[in-house]
């Protein structure tokens, strides 16, 4: 599993103009998932992701977590993280059929943390909007964390 985590004041997700998902201060997480990722990679993913210390603290340094500020996340489906070429190929993304579920299992192990994720739809066309604050953008990939 591959994602991207951009700190953010706010961010949402639109389908065909209407919002399906919106936050305030937290993590706008870009998620992709690879055919041979398991529910493990979820786990971990989740945990590191929902523990990371980004957030400023009285001293201006980034030592607070998601849960100390109080913060929100919003998940999209991205398979282009897995995208690769000039004309990009996507053969690196998980099918459908395997990526949906884990999808689901990672939005759930969000809630099991305590974040009951704002998402987007599963491959649908979105428009996805942040305002970053920082910026502060971080990539995550669980061939590195596993």
């Amino acid at each position: 599993m591959r994602a991207v985590v951009t700190r953010v004041k706010s961010a949402s997700v639109s389908i065909g103009g209407n919002v399906t998902g919106a936050i305030g201060e937290g993590f706008l997480i870009l998620l992709g998932i690879a055919p041979g990722d398991t529910s493990a990679h979820c786990k971990k993913l989740a945990e590191k992701i929902l523990g990371l210390r980004v957030f400023r603290d009285e001293n201006d340094k980034m030592n607070r977590s998601l849960a100390d500020v109080g913060g929100s996340v919003l998940v999209v489906s991205q398979f282009t993280l897995y995208g690769h070429g000039r004309r990009p190929s996507f053969t690196g993304a998980a099918a459908p059929d395997i990526a949906i579920p884990l999808y689901e299992q990672f939005l759930q192990e969000c809630r099991d943390r305590g974040f009951a994720p704002q998402h987007g739809e599963f491959g649908a066309d979105m428009l996805v909007t942040s305002e970053n604050n920082g910026p502060v953008t971080l990539i995550l990939d669980t061939d590195e964390l596993m």
